[in-house]
């Protein structure tokens, strides 16, 4: 992570030696932080609802918080939320869970690969973040981003993306630094919804349905190490998600 941050001081100094200085020194404190561990995450998998309902099998790929970083609990995860919203519909869901800590956009083909071995029939992406701490280049995470999604729909399953998040709100970065990963977290979400939607996907705007919310209270929303959701913050992330995810399980056709 502190390698990460220093990346992001790095592209800004350039533009002035004081303005540089400064995010240097919030890029050190960053990276003295103790984040959370993926081994904090629980076990992304699971079955939910009657067992004679209809089938679902719902795949969850992205980054660590698709792997549920800052909760404990599988039901307090994105993933276990979408699942048991599908299941209250009348469906049998069976929750496989691919996601990798620290993932950026590039790394969602080796996950597809692993969905697509048990394909399902609906996919939630949580994928983003990471791409703004590393100031990929916009039209690499377009181009792999609908490279993903395009093989996912390629194979039947209906793919909803939540793209990247309020990085403003996170109070594990330091201002000015703050408004620099915030800055840059809203041009990768936007190239995002436009991968999304051009491949077929369903994209969901995660940073402004939410964003609000987590910097009005972020002891609430955030977990322990400030930057990764809490269980009511990933409970935010699902209630926006929650039409796009019950739409795309209705698609799906029973039986």
């Amino acid at each position: 992570m502190g390698r990460v941050i220093r990346r992001v001081a790095a592209g800004v100094a350039a533009t002035t030696v004081a303005g540089g200085a400064l995010l240097g020194v919030e890029a050190v404190l960053v990276s003295r932080r103790d984040f959370l561990s993926a081994d904090s995450a629980p076990s992304i998998t699971g079955t939910f609802g009657r067992a004679f309902a209809p089938p679902l099998r719902l795949a969850v790929l992205g980054d660590s918080t698709a792997a549920g970083v800052g909760v404990s609990r599988v039901e307090d995860s994105v993933a276990g939320r979408a699942a048991r919203a599908i299941a209250d519909a009348g469906r049998f869901v069976t929750l496989d869970g691919l996601a990798v800590s620290g993932s950026r956009v590039a790394d969602l083909g080796p996950q597809v690969s692993r969905a697509l071995v048990h394909p399902p029939d609906v996919a939630v992406i949580l994928i983003g973040a990471n791409d703004a701490t590393h100031l990929t280049r916009l039209s690499r995470v377009r181009h792999d981003l609908a490279a993903a999604v395009g093989r996912l729909r390629g194979a039947g399953v209906v793919v909803v993306v939540g793209t990247c998040p309020d990085m403003g709100a996170p109070t594990a970065f330091h201002r000015p630094l703050r408004y620099v990963v915030a800055w840059e977290g809203r041009r990768i979400g936007r190239a995002e919804l436009e991968a999304v939607t051009d491949a077929g996907g369903m994209a969901v705007d995660i940073g402004a349905a939410t964003g609000a919310e987590f910097r009005s209270d972020p002891d609430r929303y955030l977990s322990s190490d400030r930057f990764h959701p809490s269980a009511d913050g990933y409970a935010l992330w699902a209630a926006a998600l929650d039409g796009a995810v019950r739409l795309a399980a209705a698609t799906h056709p029973v039986g």
